[in-house]
C-alpha cells in the first residue's frame, strides 16, 4: 500500500506539547553529476514530545528559514504528515518513519510564512 500524501496526524493527540532542542541536520541537493551540491532541500529538527515521550524528527523545507529557538521553547508544527520509508532486506524490509511538516514555530505566535497566503477579497475590493 503506498499513501502518495502520508499519513495526516492529529498533533494534540500524536505528539501533546512539542519542546524545541536543535537542528539535527540538513539534506542537500545533488548535483548533475551525482555530487553533493551545497543548496539546502530540508531541514530537521530534534522536538522533545510528551506524548511520546522522547525526542522526535521534524523535517521543514530549506523555504522556511532556518529555525532557532531557544532550548526547550514551546512549539508547534504547522501542517504535519507521517510517511514511511522501506528498504527490502533477506528477511523482508526494513520500515522507517518519518514526519514533514510546512514550518515550526513558537506556539501561540502565527507563522510568518502563512501571513503570505492570498487574502480573500471583500465585497467591496471587487
Amino acid at each position: 500500500m503506498r499513501l502518495a500524501q502520508g499519513i495526516v496526524i492529529d498533533k494534540d493527540k500524536t505528539f501533546g506539547q512539542l519542546k524545541f532542542s536543535a537542528l539535527r541536520r540538513e539534506v542537500f541537493l545533488q548535483n548533475e553529476d551525482g555530487t553533493v551540491s551545497t543548496e539546502v532541500k530540508e531541514r530537521t529538527y530534534d522536538l522533545k514530545s510528551r506524548e511520546q515521550g522522547r525526542m522526535i524528527q521534524v523535517s521543514i523545507p530549506a523555504t522556511i528559514p532556518l529555525r532557532e529557538f531557544d532550548y526547550n521553547a514551546e512549539v508547534d508544527i504547522i501542517n504535519p504528515i507521517a510517511n514511511t520509508v522501506a528498504n527490502a532486506t533477506f528477511r523482508g524490509a526494513d520500515v522507517d518513519w518519518y514526519i514533514k511538516a510546512d514550518d515550526i514555530v513558537l506556539k501561540g505566535k502565527p507563522s510568518p510564512t502563512m501571513n503570505n497566503a492570498p487574502k480573500a477579497l471583500s465585497d467591496k475590493d471587487k
